[in-house]
């Protein structure tokens, strides 16, 4: 039962309150939709810029190359280089897959899905996105700083992000931007949680809840405990480059007794290996769900599906030291988070197989959704095996700060969470705007983006297994690694041809919403769980009676249910 009575509120009228400065949870999920799908084009468009860079050494940037780098001729100078993939790492995780997993998924979906009207805070919600939006503002406005913005890695190590490595306002700003982002991102989890706890509907216990709502009520902890973390460091960091303090200062530990960079690698990593897993838990219950509704039976092992993600959320506490094996850690330490590390391994092959017991011998669907769900069940297989490698200390010696990370946490991140990202955008389209996309240019999309994306990360891992190291401007400058420029021109192409799926994808999802007048059923994909017992769009107040449920949300087959096969939250079957 839920302990906050909830109202009817009356419908917003002008464009303003409705469109804009709205505290109804379904706009904010929109806002932070199209947020995502712009800082995704940003992002998107800085990789393909790394890759022609690598791919074709000296050689001017395409189209607009000379209008951006009129200096060289268009050809990506080694400053920019570096700032290219700082700012690419920085927007991608923090600009593009946040907003549209948690910000998007999270604002439009939980109330939806456990039978609330709203969120417990409205007032907080409508200010976690404009809070979003004045960090990336300012992160924008630092790429026209005189000296750029950030150039010292998505991570920003000191010494590397201190005055002495980065002069610039730019790495200010990206510190500032970054602690305003946590500034959002902590009102929405604490939102997130609170909603989760107090506003279920009445008969809705926890294992009752769809696995997607376990995904981001586990992320939301993870960042209302973590981004603190990574809010003081940044701060810390501040205070180094604007007041001249030596928190992050290399060599003062000797002088004065006081700072050292390695410092913030611990601040950093402590928050950044639970981002990992802040990032994909949402993309885990959302594939846990859609591969359940597609494959028309329910979900294998369904609580220890959600135990597991809740023993991958603790264990991930305890783990981030194996980022940091080559900084001269006490091998007792390193045997330690390796341990660890091999342990998480082990709730996340749990839910993995658990994720192939639902697949096995079900009538399966090839619908768009489930094609980007299976699609997240491959690459994520993929990525969770080579992270072994780095979880070993005797092997991430030779594979660290090579291709082979980025391949690895590209396949795992980037892979993983877009795709996951994708199948909730198809699946909760008609709930969102009332429309669908065009299923053919979807499945279209689908195909086209598997290609290009194992084209591009598992090219990434094999040049990484070669010995190519990241973040340098031409690695070809070294003789053993010449033989690698024909796969690195492959990697390119094959990113091109990623990038051109994503263009399928927005003129697909603008037709939908803007153009397309086939309104959706209300029930489209079939299946039981709460939002789909209302009208699509959802209108404002969700639900005119707050429903009660009576039964989990991955009920199918029940032979007393004559004319389907699924079963609604709310509805009480008798057994055949």
């Amino acid at each position: 039962m839920a302990f906050f009575e909830q109202h009817i509120h009356d419908e917003p009228k002008t464009f303003l309150s409705k469109y804009i400065i709205s505290y109804d949870h379904k706009v904010i999920g929109k806002q932070f939709l199209w947020y995502g799908i712009f800082f995704l084009g940003v992002g998107g468009m800085m990789a393909l810029m790394i890759r022609w860079a690598l791919a074709y050494p000296g050689v001017a940037f395409p189209v607009i190359g000379k209008f951006i780098f009129p200096a060289t001729q268009g050809v990506i100078p080694p400053d920019t280089y570096a700032m290219l993939f700082s700012m690419h790492g920085t927007i991608m995780i923090f600009y593009a897959i946040t907003p549209i997993l948690i910000g998007a998924f999270g604002n439009f979906c939980i109330p939806l899905l456990i039978g609330a009207r709203d969120m417990v805070f409205p007032t907080a919600n409508m200010l976690s996105f404009w809070f979003a939006v004045v960090s990336g503002l300012i992160l924008l406005i630092s790429l026209f700083t005189p000296l750029g913005a950030a150039a010292g890695g998505w991570t920003s190590y000191p010494t590397l992000s201190t005055m002495v490595g980065s002069p610039g306002i730019g790495q200010t700003l990206w510190c500032l931007a970054l602690f305003v982002l946590g500034i959002s991102s902590t009102m929405g989890a604490v939102n997130y949680i609170t909603t989760i706890i107090t506003l279920r509907a009445p008969g809705m216990g926890y294992f009752d809840m769809p696995l997607t709502i376990w995904g981001l009520w586990l992320t939301a902890i993870l960042n209302a405990i973590f981004l603190p973390v990574l809010g003081a460091g940044l701060l810390l960091l501040i205070f180094d480059r604007v007041f001249g303090t030596t928190f992050f200062l290399a060599g003062a530990a000797a002088t004065s007794g006081t700072g050292d960079p390695v410092l913030f690698q611990h601040v950093f990593w402590i928050f950044g290996h639970p981002e990992v897993y802040i990032l994909i838990l949402p993309a885990w219950g959302i594939v846990s769900d859609l591969l359940s509704f597609f494959a028309r039976k329910p979900a294998f092992g369904a609580k220890a599906t959600a135990l597991a993600m809740t023993s991958v959320t603790v264990l991930s506490t305890l783990v981030y030291g194996h980022h940091m094996f080559t900084t001269q850690m006490s091998p007792l330490l390193t045997q330690t988070f390796m341990t660890l590390t091999m342990t998480i391994s082990i709730p996340s092959a749990i839910f993995f197989a658990n994720w192939l017991g639902t697949i096995w011998k079900g009538s399966i669907q090839f619908t768009s959704p489930m094609l980007f769900s299976l699609g997240v069940v491959f690459v994520f297989g993929l990525g969770g095996l080579t992270g072994l490698y780095l979880g070993t200390v005797t092997t991430d010696l030779y594979l660290h700060d090579t291709y082979f990370v980025v391949g690895h946490f590209h396949y795992t991140m980037a892979a993983s969470v877009l795709l996951g990202g994708f199948a909730g955008t198809y699946f909760w389209m008609p709930k969102m705007f009332g429309t669908m996309m065009n299923e053919f240019w979807a499945k279209v999309h689908f195909w086209i983006t598997m290609i290009g994306l194992n084209g591009v990360f598992m090219g990434m891992m094999i040049v990484g297994f070669a010995g190519m190291h990241r973040r340098i401007y031409n690695p070809f400058v070294y003789e053993f690694l010449e033989r690698l420029i024909p796969l690195n021109m492959f990697i390119t192409w094959s990113a091109i041809l990623m990038g051109f799926a994503q263009i399928i994808f927005v003129i697909n999802f603008v037709h939908a919403v803007f153009f397309r007048k086939e309104k959706a059923s209300a029930n489209p994909w079939k299946v039981g769980t709460l939002e789909w017992t209302i009208p699509s769009p959802a209108p404002h107040y969700n639900f005119k009676e707050i429903p009660v449920v009576k039964c989990g949300p991955h009920e199918f087959g029940n032979p007393a249910l004559v004319g389907r096969d699924y079963q609604y939250q709310t509805e009480e079957v008798a057994k055949a």
